[in-house]
């Protein structure tokens, strides 16, 4: 299968199945002598981990996170990096039902008729289960990215109808101990409080809602991004659509600017106190012509509702048949509270792909 791997100079390339017995990522051309904060990985894969309030699925799995290769020392070799999560708390009998009936909303059909065969179990491949490889290997990018000084945050900006209001990223850490407080992962303590009550009454309803991720990148140098189709707004698109579940990805501005008069929406470039150039406004997101400016790049995250819900629907089997299914097992009522670390990491994996790209971009 195609289609497993993504970055050009830090390259990752993701493999195992929400019921095998583990799954996994390789991640070349990552530099040699960057110092490996195991327990930075470990608590940022813990974000994303299954079963860690009422809220989220109550699969229980640790993420335990064992590096096979790539390390010595503490520090990266520039060698190729393997890095492997077990699986512990399969339920493969949750799925019988479904062996031959495709499930509403899933991947149950696209894949059968792709490749003529698939793990009905958890979704094998196509479950969001693979995310966690892409969580290590984002942990490790944000590392590399920190010690360039570039920091990514994210949080729970809406679900369902439900926005929080614009939160202040000046102090990153403080955002972090905000968002980390409550477990939906909102930064604003108010709006948290009535999204978790949602989403739970969804849960005891049987029913599934969707929301909405913001994501800031903070101290991001000038340049990263490449002309035409390589753009770096246009590698964050695919790269946060490659998630599970996304429907959506808007940055600056988004949909809202194409409301705007061209007067209202140009960012005006000014000098700040220390004479950098700034712009006044950030409806460019901190991207411009497809390469970051230097403001905060700044974009949106849109996810689906859950397609496993608790309640009888009509589908058919996989001869054609009318066909009932209801969902069984265990899932999550709104997929954006663990999603959250997802979104980040998929974003450090852009920055960092992009910065060591940048390096080549000048002679001298």
């Amino acid at each position: 299968m195609a289609g497993n791997s993504f970055g050009q100079l830090f390259r990752i390339t993701t493999f195992g199945e929400s019921h095998g017995e583990a799954i996994g990522v390789i991640i070349d051309g990552c530099p040699s002598q960057l110092p490996v904060d195991l327990e930075y990985i470990q608590s940022e894969l813990d974000k994303r981990r299954p079963g860690q309030s009422k809220i989220t699925t109550q699969r229980k799995e640790s993420d335990t996170v064992k590096i096979l290769s790539g390390m010595f020392e503490g520090k990266t070799t520039g060698t190729p990096i393997a890095m492997l999560i077990p699986n512990e708390d399969q339920r493969s009998k949750d799925y019988t039902h479904n062996v031959d009936v495709f499930r509403p909303s899933h991947a149950d059909y696209t894949y059968q008729t792709k490749y003529g065969i698939r793990d009905h179990r958890g979704g094998g491949r196509s479950s969001a289960r693979e995310t966690a490889a892409r969580v290590a290997a984002g942990a490790l990018a944000k590392l590399l990215l920190k010690s360039h000084g570039i920091e990514i945050v994210a949080h729970v900006s809406s679900v369902g109808k439900i926005n929080a209001p614009n939160v202040d990223i000046s102090d990153v850490q403080e955002f972090i101990n905000q968002r980390e407080e409550n477990i939906v992962r909102c930064a604003d303590p108010a709006t948290a409080e009535e999204m978790i009550e949602f989403i739970d009454n969804i849960r005891k309803a049987g029913d599934t809602v969707g929301g909405k991720i913001s994501c800031y990148v903070k101290n991001c140098p000038v340049g990263l991004g490449e002309p035409v189709f390589d753009k770096l707004h246009a590698e964050l698109g695919k790269a946060m659509l490659s998630i599970n579940a996304v429907h959506g990805f808007e940055f600056g501005s988004g949909f809202s600017g194409s409301e705007m008069l061209g007067s209202e929406h140009n960012d005006i470039f000014v000098k700040d106190h220390n004479g950098d150039i700034i712009t006044i406004t950030n409806y460019s997101g901190g991207i411009q012509g497809g390469i970051s400016n230097g403001m905060p790049i700044e974009f949106k995250v849109a996810f689906k509702p859950v397609a496993t819900i608790m309640k009888a629907q009509a589908t058919i089997d996989s001869e054609g048949n009318a066909a009932e299914i209801s969902g069984k097992g265990r899932h999550d009522p709104c997929v954006v509270p663990r999603a959250v670390v997802i979104v980040e990491a998929m974003a450090a994996l852009v920055l960092a792909d992009h910065w060591m790209r940048n390096r080549n971009s000048i002679l001298g």
